[in-house]
């Protein structure tokens, strides 16, 4: 279970989180929505770490995984590299290759395995952002904006893999500003505006979820 308890982020004079509260149940995937600058971003990388807090705190027992927006795989790097190289820093004497093989056999990235990023498409690129996550074995992996510039059916595959690696045990957390693409995914779905909770919207309770969603932008 992840606790988020009266959270607040400021930079500079801007308040980019205000008093945030959330319980997240361990095995759900959790889609954040809201407007640009609503503080989407800025939460996933708080409980990552990546930013501190102003005030408030934020209790959980998971190892965290993070899918970042813009990839960032090494471009020096092939897939296998990119792939073992955080493992490699926990454990030199491992090889990975039977790890990576099936992660990529999943993925249906097994003959890009030597490929540099440069060579992969947008798509090919989020899946090994994935599969780099996955490597480190997390409880709790968050995304930051997993369909970005990705074409309709590419979108449709990922929400296919993500749901393939989510299970009772990992906890997802995805922000985005595709409301069809959280509504195809989550379990629920939080909308952050203006650094604030603006709805907290169950996907099975709601048959129109996008519609109900969109009235809050």
């Amino acid at each position: 279970m992840l606790t988020i308890n009266n959270v607040s982020k400021a930079f500079a004079d801007h308040q980019i989180l205000k008093n945030i509260n959330l319980t997240i149940d361990t095995g759900t995937i959790v889609g954040l929505a809201g407007p640009s600058g609503g503080g989407k971003s800025t939460l996933l990388r708080i409980i990552q770490k990546l930013e501190t807090i102003d005030r408030g705190d934020i209790s959980y027992d998971h190892k965290v995984g993070f899918m970042f927006q813009d990839f960032q795989l090494f471009p020096h790097m092939n897939v296998f590299e990119n792939l073992s190289y955080a493992p490699k820093q926990v454990n030199k004497s491992t090889s990975y290759h039977a790890e990576i093989d099936d992660l990529l056999n999943k993925l249906g990235m097994i003959d890009k395995k030597y490929f540099y990023p440069q060579k992969l498409s947008g798509g090919q690129k989020q899946r090994v952002a994935l599969a780099r996550s996955l490597m480190m074995k997390p409880d709790l992996l968050l995304c930051d904006e997993p369909t970005s510039g990705l074409d309709v059916a590419t979108i449709d595959d990922i929400v296919d893999l993500l749901k393939s690696v989510c299970n009772d045990k990992m906890t997802m957390i995805i922000a985005s500003h595709d409301l069809d693409f959280l509504s195809k995914i989550a379990d629920r779905i939080i909308v952050l505006k203006d650094g604030s909770i603006a709805a907290d919207i169950k996907t099975s309770e709601d048959e129109d979820i996008v519609a109900s969603l969109k009235k809050l932008y």
